[in-house]
């Protein structure tokens, strides 16, 4: 069928790439339970295990009497009266994601063997189906995505889903117009038809999202759908024109406004890209862990704990990527680690190479209980890390929602509120590292909450617990100066700043998300890359308005942000 459809189309003057499939995995289509299933899941333990003696050691099949004497006895993990073996369930959402990639893998080396010369990719949302999108990345030539911006206000989360996203194919990027970013095959336009309540998008906002997106790494975006269809069950979904097909309301005069705006930009943002200095790091498979049943504490969920640290870097204007533990990691100056349960050897190590060589990085509670076998350590927890951080995790008290601990700092640490422990309490043993802050109530009044440690030529910090919001941004001001991070520009609250560079050149973004009017000052001309004009001094920028500014900086190489910080120098807040 693809090979058909590939010879049907594939000369036809139009074609620029394929799109495979259309949100692989959605709609509850990660998994099943039929027979060829069965067959394949079997030659899938088979291939990674190879004897059956292996397979009942390295998942723990002793535990209850599930040893097996045949591979082809291992069950598909279905509905059953009690818990499976946790080591079985983390191998079968190995078994499905591998399964969905080699589907779009297929795709992709079928339509390559017709149109060599087109490029590849499938249409994905923020990390939200299960399978690896980072292998995913790896298949197809470019990343699409299917953009959010309808049914969530939170610029913070939105930015946090996009740089997801942007993150998973770093290199060896082929796209038909030869950029660096990725494509989003699907801004709503409008409103979607699926929410409980589906609520207009307010004049403004899809162009102020449209920018976030490109400001982000985007360098094309497709607006679904063009024309509200008059059947079907998407009758009522947003689209440019209505269901009369007039072009005068006031979405279409939206796009068609960023659509003459972008022939203005496009000469300027041709070849830049997003360039960050910090990096959260994030596997499918310590997500997938996570999620199993009999978690030390089902109140904590790990993408919470990820918003919590990147949207303190988000509100202090400071660019983000995400990478797996076994990236190169050495061309980031901060990298944060956050609740890494599943931590495997060679994940380990590689962090441990990133400090040794001079990098920061934070690490925090819930890491290292598990390797990849889904094995609790015998060396200490966090595994294979206690060296790194200068401390073991002896114990760990879980506190339900609404009782907390507190902290209590030492030395230079700024503190903006009083903090608390919430969730998740590790009681720390410190061998080599230098306590930053301790627990104030309970039987561990008095144990670090919050350690740091030099580990060869870098610092690894290591916290111990989760806090409230205003713990991260206090967290982000004062890491901003131990690893001289900067920030973009300095604006007031609810104005997002985001940057895109190449070899002299720096075009900032600042999105107004509020829906009134706000002042920023500029203390140096600054170029409007949509008027012309320079801007000097005060500007207002309107409800929901968007500033693009081009800044010229000598270099002869890609410099990031930090090494020459234009922010100190060019705006700040005026309120």
């Amino acid at each position: 069928m693809v090979e058909n459809l590939a010879k049907a189309v594939g000369g036809h003057p139009a074609l620029i790439a394929w799109q495979l499939d259309n949100g692989i995995g959605g709609n509850f289509t990660e998994q099943s339970f039929n027979e060829d299933t069965r067959r394949d899941w079997h030659l899938w333990l088979e291939a990674k295990y190879e004897t059956v003696e292996k397979l009942n050691e390295q998942l723990g099949l002793r535990h209850w009497g599930q040893i097996v004497s045949d591979i082809k006895q291992v069950p598909m993990p279905m509905a059953a009266p009690s818990v499976h073996n946790p080591a079985l369930v983390l191998d079968w959402n190995r078994f499905c994601s591998d399964t969905i990639v080699q589907f779009i893998r297929m795709q992709a080396e079928v339509v390559r063997s017709v149109t060599p010369l087109h490029p590849v990719t499938t249409n994905l949302r923020a990390l939200r189906h299960k399978f690896d999108h980072f292998d995913m990345a790896e298949v197809i030539d470019f990343v699409s995505i299917e953009s959010t911006a309808a049914i969530k206000s939170r610029s913070a989360e939105l930015a946090c889903e996009i740089d997801m996203l942007r993150s998973l194919k770093k290199d060896n990027i082929n796209s038909p117009d030869d950029s660096h970013g990725f494509w989003v095959m699907e801004q709503k336009a409008g409103n979607v038809s699926w929410e409980d309540v589906n609520s207009l998008v307010r004049p403004g906002v899809l162009r102020m999202f449209t920018y976030q997106l490109i400001s982000r790494g985007a360098d094309s975006v497709l607006f679904f759908r063009w024309r509200q269809p008059r059947f079907g069950s998407e009758k009522f979904h947003g689209a440019v024109v209505p269901h009369s097909g007039r072009k005068n309301g006031r979405i279409y005069r939206e796009v068609a406004q960023l659509g003459e705006e972008l022939k203005l930009l496009a000469p300027a943002l041709q070849g830049t890209k997003v360039i960050p200095e910090v990096c959260i790091l994030y596997t499918h498979d310590n997500e997938w862990t996570l999620q199993l049943p009999q978690q030390p504490n089902k109140h904590f969920h790990l993408r919470e704990h990820i918003q919590l640290f990147y949207s303190a870097f988000h509100d202090k204007n400071i660019a983000v990527d995400f990478a797996r533990p076994t990236e190169d990691l050495s061309r980031y100056r901060l990298v944060i680690a956050p609740s890494l349960h599943l931590l495997r050897g060679v994940e380990a190590d590689n962090l441990k190479l990133y400090v040794q060589n001079g990098g920061t990085l934070v690490g925090t509670f819930n890491t290292g209980l598990v390797d990849e076998h889904h094995l609790a350590p015998d060396t200490g927890c966090p595994h294979d890390l206690t060296d790194l951080f200068g401390l073991e995790v002896g114990e760990s008290d879980m506190l339900p929602p609404g009782e907390e601990n507190h902290l209590t700092f030492k030395g230079a640490f700024p503190t903006s509120h009083l903090h608390p422990a919430k969730l998740w309490c590790d009681l720390i043993e410190p061998k080599e590292c230098q306590v930053l802050a301790s627990y104030s109530r309970d039987f561990y009044a008095g144990k670090p909450a919050l350690t740091m440690n030099t580990f060869g030529l870098g610092k690894a910090i290591y916290l111990g617990t989760m806090s409230h919001q205003h713990f991260y941004l206090d967290l982000v001001t004062w890491l901003r100066q131990l690893c001289n991070l900067h920030p973009l520009l300095k604006v007031p609250e609810q104005i997002e700043v985001s940057m895109r560079q190449k070899e002299g050149v720096r075009i900032h973004f600042l999105l107004n998300h509020k829906p009134t009017q706000v002042r920023v000052q500029f203390y140096k001309p600054m170029h409007d890359l949509l008027t012309g004009a320079n801007i000097v001094g005060n500007h207002d920028l309107q409800p929901h308005g968007v500033l693009v500014l081009g800044e010229r900086v000598e270099s002869h190489h890609e410099t990031p942000a930090a090494e020459a910080p234009p922010g100190e120098a060019t705006a700040a807040a005026t309120a």
